[in-house]
């Protein structure tokens, strides 16, 4: 027996489908022809409630009737029309009880697709058929037609009202996930966007550091070529370890570019730098020929990924206007941990070139695009007694109660 009963349910859902695909014209046309068919064989086998049925309320059965085929084209005109059809059929003499159901269709259309005050209209046009129509009935008074004329009314334009305020209840979730998915779209195009600024200034980043401190060894190498051959040899291995490194980060850069949503492999990722790699950096910019410190102070933290990386390419890009633009002259990075801030400071003492022709670019521009990302600071600029400095601080949460080890 359940058996049974769940397969009806199916057969019903399936039904109620295939109903709905169908186009609303068949469907409304299959009910006015439904009601024109039914009225029709009932004023012909059912008489004895009016006038006999002849051809002239066939006629106004089928302009009752017919109509509504076309009630949700033109809803009023068919409700005008239906309604009529049906006041004059029963001021005739006609079956008192036919043409009814009608008008009252035609009527919960009006109230699905049209305007209240369209709506209202046509339920007084309504109420006036149906009273004239139970005033016909015998042993009906005026106030019962008149009542149960008014409860009908209001059922049909109250299940009316409904269906149209579902109708735009769901026009407007529909209007809202379409804005949604353009909003969505337009942040993925955005994140998209922001993504390939950020790889191409990490691209900036490599290169830049990377041929800066090529550029001096090959001038160097050139330069002791002929004179001391062993200078020379170690310059070429200093340029052949910087130019495996900046593939090596070039590599993993571009790679990011083609992992896709479902990818697992996070292997990518672990060889992004912070600063824990300062100290080969270090040892690159000192193979340039610059001396160069690292200080460390505080208690040494995790720091987030992100924020990591970014310090890392602060002091990076410093380090690149040093060789650049300082000339001979000697470096200090000093790192400095505190409850709530990280401080980056890079200071030398080069002559070379003025505070202004270091301060510009796109290496300045994206070192404080960074630090803004993290809600930093930064500022670049000569110091008093001659060179340079570049210094970054950064707010920082809470460091946890566990001691953590200090690196130097």
């Amino acid at each position: 027996m359940t058996e049974l009963a769940w397969r009806m349910h199916i057969s019903a859902a399936s039904l109620v489908r295939r109903v709905s695909a169908v186009h609303p014209l068949l469907l409304d046309g299959a009910l006015a022809l439904t009601l024109v068919v039914g009225t029709w064989l009932w004023e012909i086998y059912e008489p004895g409630k009016g006038r006999p049925a002849d051809a002239l309320s066939l006629t106004l059965s089928l302009l009752v009737n017919g109509p509504l085929a076309l009630r949700r084209r033109a809803p009023a005109a068919v409700l005008v029309v239906s309604t009529g059809a049906a006041l004059v059929y029963h001021l005739l003499g006609y079956h008192y009880v036919l043409n009814n159901m009608g008008p009252l269709v035609a009527l919960y259309t009006v109230a699905a697709h049209r305007s209240p005050a369209v709506c209202l209209a046509g339920a007084a046009l309504l109420v006036t058929e149906w009273v004239h129509a139970g005033l016909h009935q015998p042993g009906v008074a005026l106030w019962s037609a008149l009542g149960q004329s008014l409860l009908v009314a209001a059922g049909a334009v109250g299940a009316g009202t409904s269906m149209r305020l579902l109708g735009e209840r769901t026009g407007q979730l529909a209007e809202l996930a379409d804005q949604l998915r353009r909003e969505h779209d337009a942040a993925a195009r955005r994140a998209v966007t922001h993504e390939r600024v950020r790889i191409a200034r990490e691209l900036h980043d490599v290169v830049a550091h990377h041929m800066s401190v090529i550029s001096v060894q090959a001038g160097l190498g050139r330069y002791v070529a002929l004179s001391d051959p062993a200078t020379a040899h170690a310059t070429l291995g200093v340029i052949a370890d910087t130019t495996h490194e900046a593939l090596a980060e070039m590599r993993r850069l571009l790679s990011i570019l083609r992992i896709e949503a479902d990818d697992q492999d996070e292997g990518l990722y672990t060889t992004t730098p912070g600063l824990q790699s300062l100290e080969p950096l270090a040892e690159r910019v000192r193979a340039a020929g610059l001396p160069l410190e690292v200080v460390v102070e505080g208690r040494s933290r995790p720091l987030p990924p992100g924020l990591d990386l970014c310090a890392y390419r602060i002091v990076q890009e410093a380090l690149t206007n040093v060789l650049k633009h300082a000339g001979p002259a000697r470096v200090e990075i000093r790192v400095t941990y505190s409850p709530a801030t990280l401080t980056l400071r890079v200071t030398d003492d080069g002559t070379a070139s003025t505070g202004s022709s270091r301060s510009g670019g796109h290496g300045l521009i994206g070192m404080t695009e960074r630090v803004r990302l993290y809600q930093g600071t930064i500022t670049a600029g000569p110091l008093p007694l001659g060179g340079f400095e570049v210094l970054a601080i950064f707010p920082l949460s809470p460091p946890d109660d566990q001691p953590q080890e200090a690196s130097s």
